[in-house]
């Protein structure tokens, strides 16, 4: 991985995972910042290059994928990484650095990815950030063992079909300049696999290559072994929106392990799993139908679970011991609520006896002389005296548990509201004040007690008939069930014909109709008398007149036309209540009963339940043919483009071969090549598409390339040995001299 020092005088500098290491426990041990943040790199730098002869060209793959680099005359390429750049900031030095290919996971948590994701330099198929270029080339060139500024091997570098002159020219500019190579050329990836292919005897001179990358579809025509550019066609669909979609699907089916779904683990999923369909609508349904060959083609990706521990069982002598524990604090408890208790009596008895020695002495005294009497004691009338009297003894008796149910009501609501029942004569006006205001409180307690008391009657009631129902049942179970089953269908025939009069209204014969029913009939009783009580004050209003407000009789019609005064038609209806408890019983006892559609059932309470390893499964099942479906259909993603299968005949129409013999060798060898070809099926499925818009009889052969990835760079090796290959070079000195334009014309022969 590429590591960027801010130095003009300096190339990059790389680091192994012994130096990383180094360096990084001297910055924690310093605690200053390095001018260097190192990464470790999970390629290995060769090292044999000062070994090689300078006349020795490098192939490299410039793919929008991968970036391969080797020797020319190797079957493969010495280093292989991901032609990707990414610059990240150290966490506590603030340093950027370049991180260029896959990067090491374990490592990214010393710095800070948020503000920095992977970046490109294609567009499309097309170089166009040269800027990022030049990281890859540098960490490509310095894993290959280069140690000098300079580079003094030919290079052979592939790029797209067509490639824009302006393209072509920045990357021999970053060539010649930046790294000082002696000569250049460029080549197609899918003409060096085809020609490698050639050799190999699995194709023909003459044919078809399909090709299909990372990020484009290209379809080029192929005549005694050279490409016909001018006929080729090109799709902006690829490998790259094949992983887009799949996890897309995935992250919308599974939005709780969106954190799982990442890149890399979706473009292994698309490469093991996925595959294209013969009869795409056709196996749509058959996953539709759920058929058991559906069952077959899903496939389960478990991911990490870790089951909740079981908790084990105590022992009976834990149980006994804990039980003794509880016991034993049960009974301190008890004791001190006893002595508690005690002295509560005790404190109260003797305030109960003040109460009576004080009572006893106010007999003996004028009514006039108990206030100057009670001055001493802090109570200002001898009322106050007898209803703290009362008061104690209520608590008296409650301590002691001398009351029953009834007296405890009539002495809290007495201990609670003890002025509700003193005359008003015989209170002052801040007393009376509060005398309102526990007459309030004391009815509202006294409704919610009466409420409680009626739900428990109700509940009490309820209990009594479930009883009885189950007694009924056990006496005669069958006759019990037809009773219920006739039951549940005359409430259903009544709560079906109350739908119905509510919805189309009610004709004078009492026949249900479905039309031509006037709005009054579908009204309430007492919608209709509002409507009644309108119409007639409006005409009332119209004869002469208007004098409607002069008397109050003329007021009363507003509270009779009052929505108020509606009978509560459409609020609960005790049929439905009784039909949903009969359905649940019906439920409980009849295995085969089923409740009619549209009628009120009981609700189904969610109930939590506790994480399984099938909640942490991801089920590809439509997603696996899907996705490769786009390359055929990519106006699925909204990209009104050909498939691969119309490119073919698109390529044809444009070259136009003038024999109908060549034609036919040209569909007699289709070659597929790179690395979004490999879904199982897509031959077939490319043969079954040309067919279909081919003449009949045409011979039509689809073939796949011996290594769909490789085979373009070991192409190119094959051609970069041969002694034909300077031939096809251009120089710094020809660059400098013929310039941008020459480049327009440059053609490279893939046979000499």
């Amino acid at each position: 991985m590429l590591i960027n020092v801010n130095n003009v005088n300096s190339k990059h500098h790389f680091y192994s995972s012994s130096s990383y290491l180094k360096l990084l426990n001297f910055t924690k041990k310093s605690k200053k910042k390095c001018e260097i943040m190192p990464f470790i790199s999970k390629v290995e730098r060769q090292i044999d290059y000062n070994s090689i002869s300078s006349s020795r060209p490098i192939v490299i793959d410039n793919g929008g994928s991968y970036f391969r680099i080797g020797w020319a005359g190797e079957n493969d390429p010495r280093v292989i990484f991901r032609n990707i750049v990414q610059r990240p900031r150290h966490k506590h030095t603030g340093e950027t650095v370049t991180v260029v290919g896959d990067h090491n996971t374990e490592l990214l948590k010393y710095f800070d990815c948020t503000r920095s994701g992977p970046r490109s330099a294609f567009d499309s198929n097309v170089v166009y950030q040269f800027e990022i270029m030049e990281y890859i080339l540098d960490f490509g060139f310095d894993r290959l063992g280069v140690d000098g500024p300079e580079v003094d091997h030919p290079v052979l570098i592939t790029e797209c079909p067509c490639n824009p002159v302006p393209s072509r020219s920045k990357m021999a500019e970053l060539l010649f300049e930046s790294y000082g190579v002696p000569s250049v050329a460029f080549g197609v990836d899918a003409a060096f696999s085809y020609t490698y292919n050639q050799k190999l005897g699995t194709c023909n001179r003459e044919g078809l290559a399909v090709s299909s990358g990372f990020n484009t579809s290209h379809v080029i025509p192929f005549v005694d072994g050279e490409p016909i550019f001018e006929a080729c066609c090109r799709t902006n669909i690829g490998g790259y929106h094949v992983t887009d979609y799949l996890k897309q699907l995935l992250s919308l089916k599974y939005p709780q392990h969106i954190s799982k779904l990442t890149w890399e683990k979706v473009e292994d999923l698309k490469m093991e799993h996925c595959y294209v369909a013969q009869d795409y609508p056709s196996e749509v349904k058959l996953f539709q139908d759920g058929a058991q060959e559906a069952k077959e083609k899903t496939r389960l990706w478990q991911l990490p679970f870790t089951p909740l521990p079981v908790e084990e069982q105590p022992s009976e002598q834990e149980l006994a011991r804990k039980a003794a524990i509880k016991e034993k604090q049960g009974q301190r408890l008890r004791e001190m609520a006893e002595a508690k208790r005690a002295s509560r009596i005790n404190e109260l008895e003797n305030e109960l006896r003040g109460l009576d020695h004080l009572l006893g002495q106010l007999e003996s005294v004028d009514v006039e002389d108990h206030p100057g009497f009670l001055s001493v004691t802090g109570y200002l009338t001898g009322e106050e005296v007898k209803i703290q009297h009362g008061k104690v003894t209520t608590s008296l008796r409650k301590a002691k548990g001398e009351q029953d149910e009834m007296e405890k009501a009539d002495a809290d609501t007495a201990e609670k509201f003890p002025l509700v029942d003193i005359p008003d004569n015989m209170l002052t006006p801040d007393q009376l004040k509060e005398k309102k205001k526990q007459i309030f409180l004391k009815t509202t307690t006294e409704g919610r007690q009466r409420a409680r008391q009626k739900r428990l009657e109700e509940e009490l009631l309820k209990e009594k008939q479930t009883q009885q129902e189950e007694e009924k049942r056990l006496e005669n179970p069958e006759l019990y069930l037809d009773q219920l089953r006739a039951k549940y269908k005359e409430l259903s025939e009544k709560l079906e014909q109350k739908k119905r009069l509510k919805t189309n209204g009610k004709n004078t014969n009492g026949d249900s109709t479905s039309g031509g029913v006037g709005r009054g009939e579908r009204l309430s009783a007492a919608q209709r008398d509002r409507m009644r009580l309108l119409t007639t004050a409006a005409f009332d209003r119209g004869k002469g007149e208007d004098t409607f407000g002069a008397r109050d009789e003329d007021w009363q019609l507003y509270k009779l036309m009052s929505k108020d005064n509606d009978d509560d038609e459409d609020g609960p209806d005790e049929d439905e209540a009784e039909i949903a408890r009969i359905s649940t019983r019906l439920q409980d006892i009849d295995p085969t009963f089923k409740p009619e559609p549209g009628l009120s059932q009981p609700a189904d309470v969610p109930r939590a339940r506790s994480l399984t390893k099938e909640d942490f499964q991801i089920t590809m099942e439509v997603e696996r043919f899907r996705c490769p479906e786009i390359l055929f259909n990519p106006n699925i993603i909204g990209i009104d483009q050909a498939g691969l299968d119309e490119m073919v005949g698109v390529s044809l129409r444009r070259f136009s071969p003038k024999s109908q013999s060549l034609e036919e060798q040209m569909t007699s060898s289709i070659l597929l090549t790179g690395g979004s070809t490999q879904f199982p099926g897509l031959s077939e499925r490319l043969e079954a598409g040309i067919r279909m818009i081919r003449p009949c009889g045409t011979p039509i052969r689809v073939i796949r390339a011996k290594d769909p990835i490789f085979d373009a760079w070991r192409g190119a090796s094959s051609y970069a040995a041969s002694l034909q290959f300077p031939e096809q070079t251009f120089t710094k000195m020809d660059y400098y001299e013929k310039g941008e334009d020459w480049l327009r014309w440059y053609r490279f022969r893939y046979t000499l």
